[in-house]
Formats: C-alpha cells, sequence, structure tokens
C-alpha cells in the first residue's frame, strides 16, 4: 500500500488538500560543453568514518550525462564511486588522478577546491 503524499526533496510532507500532488519540475537542463564546465574537485573526510573521498561538483546538465562522468572517472582512477546529489564521489585521495583525467578530456576550467 502506498502513500498518499510522499515526502519529496523540496521538504513537503504533508498536505490537508485532498487535490494535491508534487508537481514535478523540468529537468531539461542543457549539459554544458566540457570546456564550459567549471568543475571543482576536493578531499572529504567527514561523515565517512575517517575514510577520504574525492568529491567533483558544479557539473551543469543532466543527470545521465553526469553518471557517464562518474563511470568515466572511476574507471580512469580504478576505485569504486557513487554520483549522489549532483556530485561524483570517488573513493580515496584521487584528486590528482581526477584533475589529469579532466585536464586531458577538455575540463579546463577545473580546479582543486580546499
Amino acid at each position: 500500500m502506498s502513500k498518499k503524499n510522499k515526502p519529496d526533496s523540496r521538504g513537503y510532507v504533508y498536505s490537508t488538500d485532498p487535490d494535491f500532488s508534487f508537481k514535478e519540475e523540468a529537468a531539461n537542463t542543457e549539459t554544458l560543453l566540457p570546456g564550459q564546465q567549471k568543475l571543482r574537485v576536493r578531499l572529504e573526510t567527514r561523515h565517512r568514518a575517517g575514510k577520504a573521498a574525492t568529491l567533483i561538483y558544479g557539473f551543469i546538465g543532466q543527470e545521465n550525462d553526469l553518471e557517464e562522468l562518474g563511470k568515466k572517472l572511476k574507471g580512469f582512477c580504478g576505485t569504486g564511486g557513487s554520483v549522489k546529489d549532483g556530485e561524483v564521489i570517488i573513493q580515496g585521495d584521487q584528486r590528482e588522478k581526477v584533475m589529469q583525467w579532466l585536464m586531458k578530456n577538455g575540463y579546463a576550467n577545473s580546479k582543486k577546491a580546499g
């Protein structure tokens, strides 16, 4: 049995209006070319039991293109990872490898952050 009003990412939890429904936002954001992307790469250890993870954020475009970028980066680094909330997460301190791959593939505006 499914709930009538399920929570969503915008914070709605419950509505007393019987005709209420969540409106899906149009996610037709055009993916920018690699040279126009301003990706940032940083190392993070918070909430990861002390283990390091490399985060790539700032991607502008469709979700499937971000998934493809994440898949290529994970393959190049030879590690696992995931794509969540508009960020690519690569296991371990892979900042140098990620920056090398991004520069080689035309992401010229990419920078190390923090």
